[in-house]
C-alpha cells in the first residue's frame, strides 16, 4: 500500500534552554537536560484519508507536523512523505504539501489579499489564470471575495486567518498538513472551514489530510482515523468509532458542580478509571468527567461532593465519546 505519510520509530530532541543564571554555573547534568518532543513515533496514513492527531500542548504534534513539513530534521528515525524521505528530498516533497496553522497572519500587508495568494501561487508554479479562478471560487467558499482587493493589514485577524485557508489550498496539493484550522474562530467561520475540508477530501480521491486539533467534536466528526498523542508518543490510533468502544464497557458521568479546594480525594474512590476537571469560564462551575469501571463509584463521587457543601448543577452519563476515550488515556481533558 501506498502511504501518503510514513514514519518509522521518529525521535526529536531538544536541549532544553539555560537560564541566565544556569549559564553561570558548571553544566550538570540538569541544566543540561534534553526535551524529548517526539519519542519512538510510528505512523502510517493512507492517501485520501483525513487523519487527525489529538495531544494535549507540548504533546508533540506540531513538532510531528514540522518534521513532515521539512522545517525541522528528526534526531533519528525516518520519515516518508508522498514517497520521499523528508532528510533526503525536501525540494520534491514541498511541490506536493500545503499547510496552515491555526492563529498565524501570513502575508505582505502593503499587498491586497488577492495579490498575496497569487504571489504565494507562483512560487510553485500554478498558472497565472487557474491561479485567480481558484482564488476567485475560494475567497467565495471561505466568505472573503467581498474583502479581495483589501490589504492584508485592513483584515480582521479572524480574516487573515481564513486567507490562510486559501493560501494554502491555492496550490492543490496532495497532502496539506492543517495545525488547529479553526483556533479562534467563531462558530460560523469554523463550520466552513470544517465542511470544505471534509468535501475536498470526499471529492479528491487520493487528496490527503493530517489535522491536528484541540476540538474533540471537530476530529469526532472529520477524520477517517485518529492518533493520540501525549508526551511524545503515539498512544493509540484508530478510527473514532473503534477508539470509542474501548470505553463503552465503562461509563461516563459528568458533572457540573460548585467548585472544590480539593479533588484528590476523587483518585481514592475504587471503580473510577479517570477523571479529568475543569472550570468554565462562563459559569465558574467545575466541570468533571469521570470515566468508571463500577456503578458503585457514582454515589462515593456524589458523596464527595455534598460533604463539602457544594451544589450539583447538572448531573448526566453519556455514551462514551471521543473525549471519554482521551481522558481514559491521558487522564486529562484537552483544553
Amino acid at each position: 500500500m501506498d502511504y501518503a505519510v510514513e514514519t518509522k520509530n521518529l525521535y526529536r530532541v531538544f536541549k532544553r534552554k539555560r537560564s541566565r543564571k544556569e549559564r553561570k554555573q558548571e553544566p550538570t547534568k540538569e541544566n543540561q537536560k534534553e526535551v524529548v518532543a517526539l519519542d519512538d513515533v510510528n505512523i502510517q496514513v493512507k492517501e485520501g484519508e483525513l487523519f487527525g492527531l489529538l495531544g494535549p500542548n507540548g504533546a508533540g504534534k506540531t513538532t510531528l507536523l514540522k518534521i513532515l513539513s521539512t522545517l525541522l530534521l528528526p534526531t533519528k528515525g525516518e520519515a516518508w512523505v508522498a514517497g520521499h524521505n523528508v532528510a533526503e528530498d525536501t525540494f520534491n516533497i514541498r511541490m506536493k504539501i500545503n499547510s496552515v496553522s491555526g492563529g498565524e497572519s501570513s502575508g505582505y500587508g502593503l499587498l491586497t489579499a488577492k495579490e498575496n495568494v497569487w504571489m504565494f501561487s507562483q512560487f510553485y508554479d500554478v498558472p497565472s489564470k487557474v491561479a485567480k479562478q481558484r482564488a476567485d471560487d475560494l475567497f467565495k467558499t471561505f466568505g472573503l471575495y467581498e474583502k479581495r482587493n483589501q490589504k492584508m493589514r485592513t483584515l480582521s485577524t479572524g480574516e487573515r486567518q481564513k486567507m490562510g485557508m486559501v493560501r494554502g489550498f491555492i496550490t492543490d496539493p496532495d497532502i496539506i498538513f492543517l495545525d488547529e484550522p479553526t483556533l479562534g474562530l467563531d462558530v460560523n467561520a469554523s463550520r466552513v472551514i470544517r465542511r470544505f475540508v471534509a468535501d475536498w477530501v470526499r471529492e479528491h480521491e487520493k487528496k490527503t489530510v493530517l489535522l491536528t486539533t484541540h476540538y474533540m467534536m471537530e476530529a469526532e466528526e472529520l477524520c477517517d482515523r485518529v492518533a493520540i498523542i501525549d508526551k511524545g508518543k503515539v498512544l493509540v490510533c484508530d478510527t473514532p468509532e473503534n477508539l470509542k468502544k474501548t470505553v463503552r464497557r465503562s461509563s461516563t458521568l459528568k458533572l457540573e458542580i460548585d467548585p472544590l479546594k480539593d479533588y484528590s480525594k476523587f483518585r481514592d474512590i475504587p471503580g473510577i478509571r479517570n477523571f479529568s476537571k475543569k472550570v468554565s469560564p462562563e459559569t465558574n462551575w467545575a466541570e468533571l468527567v469521570f470515566v468508571i469501571d463500577d456503578e458503585a463509584a457514582v454515589s462515593d463521587i456524589l458523596s464527595v461532593v455534598t460533604r463539602e457543601g457544594k451544589r450539583i448543577h447538572e448531573l448526566r452519563k453519556t455514551e462514551p465519546t471521543l473525549e471519554d476515550v482521551f481522558v481514559s488515556l491521558v487522564g486529562r481533558a484537552l483544553e
